[in-house]
Order: C-alpha cells, then structure tokens, then sequence
C-alpha cells in the first residue's frame, strides 16, 4: 500500500528492534473533519497508526511518549505487561478492530505507569473515534465520557505546557464532549469560555467552531 512506510523502532524496555507501518504525509488527503476534531482522509487514517507496540514485551505508546521510559518505569512494564503478554505483531497494515486493540494496550501501559490525566484523555479520544468508523455507537459514548472525565481531572489537575494539547483546543473539547455526551449546561459553560478566551484569535478554526457549537446547543 503506498500510503504507508515502514517506521523502525527501538523498544525502550526490552531493546528490540521492530517495524510499525506509518502514513506518508504527502499522501494525506482530508475529506472532512467532525466537530470534536476527529478528521476522515481518503485512504488510511493515521489515527490508526498512533501507537506503537513492541512484539516482544508488549509495551505500547504514542510515538511522543515511546522512548521517554526511566528504569523504573522499565521495572513495571515488565512486572505488570511483560509477564502476561503473549508475543503478537502490530506492524502490518491494522485494521480498525487491531487499531483498538494498540490503543486499549497503550491506555493500560499509560495507566500503570501514571502517565497524565492529559495523555490517557487523549487516547480513550481516538479510541471513540474508531469505534465511530464502525459505527459502535455504544463503545464510542463509552470512550468519549472516560476522555471527558480525563480531560477535564487534566484541566483541573495538571500543567498542559509543552503537551500536544493547548489550552484553546482542550476547553473546546471539554465543551465539545460534553455536548455530545447530553451536558447541555457544561457545554454552553465551556464553549462560553472558549470564545471569551484572550488568545482566541490565535486559534480561528477553533473559534469558528466553537461560536457554531455554542450556537446549536443553545438552540435545544
């Protein structure tokens, strides 16, 4: 398939060398975008190709946090994943049902190793958006209200600097959510936020967004 190439990778826990299949930029075609920020592309999705899971060990994370392991974060890994995973390849193309299975592993990887409220967030977020490609309807709420409940212990909680996430796109999506998930009042109390938001302007997709959201829900 050319959309995609093969990525090598190092295991940080187990030093393993290994492939993980990822879609090529220049091949990325968007067909449209939904309003919590999941977006369809002709061809492979990325999102499919998020995580990465070592075949030997079973360690699995997003590409930001793979490497960035300690000793005793190793020590866990190995304690809590190793001694019950049974050696299986992800470096193929993935279909969505895999897709889940990668992103479910690095959720329990994150988990226990006490990655941040933000990160954890933001993976139950794409696991709602592949159970949307299949049209579970139940799984995706499911995901979307763990995601919520994340994100919004990380707004509360944690410092949100140097994450993938800005402050901007993490209200909206809190208010986003929230909507989705029926919370009419802490919908219009988020996107209210958003959009009196000092560095708004710096984020116009996400203001046009967020004023058309306030608006439709308002409107029930």
């Amino acid at each position: 398939m050319d959309d995609l190439y093969d990525k090598k990778i190092k295991c940080p826990v187990c030093d393993m060398q290994f492939s993980s299949k990822r879609v090529r930029r220049s091949k990325l075609r968007i067909e449209k975008r939904d309003s919590d920020l999941f977006t369809y592309y002709k061809g492979e999705n990325p999102v499919k190709y998020g995580v990465y899971v070592c075949p030997m060990c079973g360690y699995a994370a997003t590409e930001e946090k793979y490497s960035k392991v300690n000793d005793e974060e190793r020590s866990v890994i190995r304690e809590k994943v190793t001694t019950k995973w049974k050696e299986r390849e992800f470096s193929g193309v993935r279909s969505v049902d895999e897709s889940i299975i990668c992103y479910k592993l690095a959720l329990y990887c994150g988990e226990v190793l006490s990655f941040k409220k933000l990160y954890l967030g933001n993976i139950c977020l794409r696991l709602a958006w592949l159970f949307r490609i299949k049209n579970d309807d139940d799984n995706e709420k499911k995901f979307l209200d763990f995601a919520l409940k994340l994100f919004d212990e990380a707004y509360m909680q944690e410092s949100i600097a140097g994450s993938s996430l800005d402050e901007i796109t993490l209200t909206y999506l809190l208010a986003e959510l929230n909507r989705r998930l029926g919370n009419r009042d802490k919908a219009i109390s988020w996107f209210s936020q958003v959009v009196s938001h000092p560095m708004i302007d710096t984020k116009p997709n996400i203001k046009k967004l967020a004023r058309e959201q306030w608006n439709l829900v308002r409107q029930r």
